[in-house]
């Protein structure tokens, strides 16, 4: 178990350890350090996952009686395993990028902090272990978002952190009465809830379950809690922007996981209000945030939009609460978190060879930058859901769980909303790789450069685009690993 606890903490240690020695003000001091740091935290990250089996490590307890609980299941070594990839791969992305930017000894120590306290979301145990690292999660990752201290770039931070900050008092609020009222706060497959709690207070849980569910759905930008995303994710730097969308974003979809399937249990939310209101909640998201990703000129911001629609595809998939349905969801948290951090290091490049930032300066970009765009169309039709890509058979899972499900309305007016985002998702994602490839005959031919980035940059788009599409033309192994996950918790 000593895997579990070194994997959390080494990286949030020697995150601390950047931020007060003062000879790692030197760029290349630093980088070695850095390096270093990704390689030995991805060892231990990968040691606890191979050697700790289903233990449980007890770290300390909380007020003598809420033990700070450690446990690797199938659901952490999914999270964990697309925490560690993205975000090596953006990390090593940022060796480069963030020459243009200032105080990067203190990004890297903020960068590795947070991949600790990532882990450690993966790793919990029990809720009250979750909602200690999830509060501190959001802390730690509000100065990747004020990095460069522009008046903007504090807003959206004090934004994100506000927003946060309601949603966690709302899960702490119902943290009291699960306490209160269930059999235990660690996670169990099917739920902690007594049958007689259930009997006896089904009406107030019903509402605690909703009230959580909001509050985790902050972090996922789930509608009416989404403001934050798309003003915090692109005044980010572009890896932290990556991280941001692809992975730290995920902490709520597992917090949602954790609630549904780990401490209320299936049995309990089907068939209530509580279902049904989720599940109007996360089709709404998908379509505003398709919508307004199609109207945003900002290639970042547009990224941003369509994290909020693209994320709310798994809330549909976890609310509908189907084997099908499920499995969709959890494949579209794999194929979503490569492709998502692929476009928005694609828009990184971009920005850091040209300082082209938004959608109509982009005419002709794919003369100038042919691998960086290849890399982009090819992310792009993984969003849309273009076979073989991951992006394909994650939906079609998610509309296959839906049309199966049964449930009045939802099981054809989910595929019917997930079309037309698929439709929209095209829609602003497409123009930008059309007129990058086909500009034109007013393009000015005789002024083109090639501005492909260094290898630093390219090799990291390359493997997360690669992993896009090897989720879908090998998906076996990963369905019969979802598949004995989905047995357990429906």
């Amino acid at each position: 178990m000593h895997y579990i606890i070194l994997s959390i903490f080494f990286p949030v240690l020697f995150g601390v350890f950047l931020l007060v020695r003062k000879e790692m003000e030197h760029r290349k001091n630093l980088l070695i350090a850095v390096s270093i740091a990704f390689i030995i935290s991805a060892l231990l990250t990968i040691l606890a996952l191979c050697l700790s089996g289903n233990g449980m490590f007890t770290l300390f307890n909380l007020a003598g009686r809420l033990p700070v609980l450690f446990k690797i299941d199938e659901i952490s070594i999914i999270f964990a395993s697309m925490t560690l990839i993205i975000y090596i791969c953006a990390g090593v992305y940022s060796f480069v990028y963030m020459k243009h930017e200032e105080k990067e000894k203190r990004y890297y120590g903020f960068y590795l902090i947070v991949l600790g306290i990532l882990i450690a979301l993966c790793f919990a145990g029990n809720l009250i272990t979750f909602y200690f690292f999830y509060e501190l999660l959001t802390i730690s990752s509000v100065p990747l978002v004020m990095h460069n201290r522009s008046r903007e770039a504090i807003m959206a931070g004090l934004k994100y952190l506000f927003y946060s900050l309601c949603g966690a008092y709302m899960v702490l609020f119902g943290l009291y009465f699960v306490e209160r009222y269930g059999n235990t706060l660690t996670f169990s497959a099917g739920g902690v809830i007594s049958a007689s709690a259930a009997a006896e207070h089904g009406e107030i849980l019903l509402v605690l379950a909703m009230l959580m569910l909001i509050g985790f759905g902050v972090k996922a930008g789930m509608f009416p809690m989404h403001a934050w995303l798309p003003t915090a994710h692109p005044v980010a730097p572009a890896p932290a922007s990556a991280v941001l969308s692809a992975v730290i974003v995920k902490a709520g979809v597992l917090a949602i996981v954790r609630v549904i399937y780990y401490i209320y249990g299936v049995s309990f939310l089907r068939g209530t209000w509580v279902q049904t209101a989720f599940m109007v909640l996360s089709l709404t998201t998908v379509f505003m945030g398709s919508m307004l990703a199609y109207r945003e000129p900002v290639l970042k911001k547009r990224l941003a939009y369509s994290t909020v629609s693209q994320l709310s595809y798994i809330l549909f998939g976890l609310a509908v609460m189907d084997a099908g349905s499920v499995a969709g969801g959890l494949l579209h948290v794999l194929s979503h978190g490569f492709i998502k951090a692929a476009l928005f290091l694609c828009a990184g490049a971009v920005i850091y060879m040209t300082g082209k930032t938004r959608v109509d300066q982009l005419k002709g970009i794919g003369k100038e930058m042919p691998f960086i765009m290849w890399c982009f169309t090819i992310a792009s039709l993984g969003l849309i859901g273009i076979p073989p890509t991951g992006g394909f058979l994650s939906k079609w899972y998610l509309a296959e769980g839906a049309l199966s499900s049964g449930i009045c309305g939802f099981s054809w007016i989910g595929p019917v909303v997930l079309l037309i985002s698929a439709l929209l998702t095209a829609g602003y994602l497409l123009p930008v790789v059309i007129q990058g490839f086909f500009p034109g005959e007013d393009y000015d031919y005789g002024a083109l450069q090639k501005k492909e980035p260094p290898l630093f940059m390219t090799i990291p788009v390359l493997i997360l685009t690669v992993l896009s599409v090897l989720i879908g033309l090998f998906p076996e192994w990963l369905l019969n690993y979802l598949s004995q996950i989905i047995e357990k918790i429906i």
